[in-house]
């Protein structure tokens, strides 16, 4: 374990998690906040040495599936989509 100035980093399931006494954390907390995200390790808080916190980094974002082919069976076609809703004689601007 190293310490250096109330933060101690340690070794733990191949990530360092650095430790900060609450002091600190409240002086840095922006600093800090912006660390964890930028590194993806995590920090614990403590207060007179005991952890009360810890500031873990977000999960991964799910990736988002593409849009195209996302209304796939969704709809059902009923009749000919291609041909007139009505007889050409009903159409007012053939009169």
């Amino acid at each position: 374990m190293v310490s250096d100035h109330s933060t101690v980093a340690a070794m733990s399931q191949d990530k360092e998690v650095s430790t900060i006494a609450i002091s600190k954390f409240k002086a840095t907390c922006l600093a800090v906040l912006e660390r964890v995200r930028r590194t993806g390790r995590p920090v614990v808080v403590t207060r007179r040495g005991e952890p009360i916190a810890q500031v873990i980094p977000p999960a991964p974002p799910e990736r988002a599936t593409s849009w195209l082919g996302s209304m796939a069976d969704k709809a059902e076609i009923l009749g000919d989509l291609v041909s007139p809703s009505s007889e050409e004689g009903e159409w007012e601007a053939l009169q």
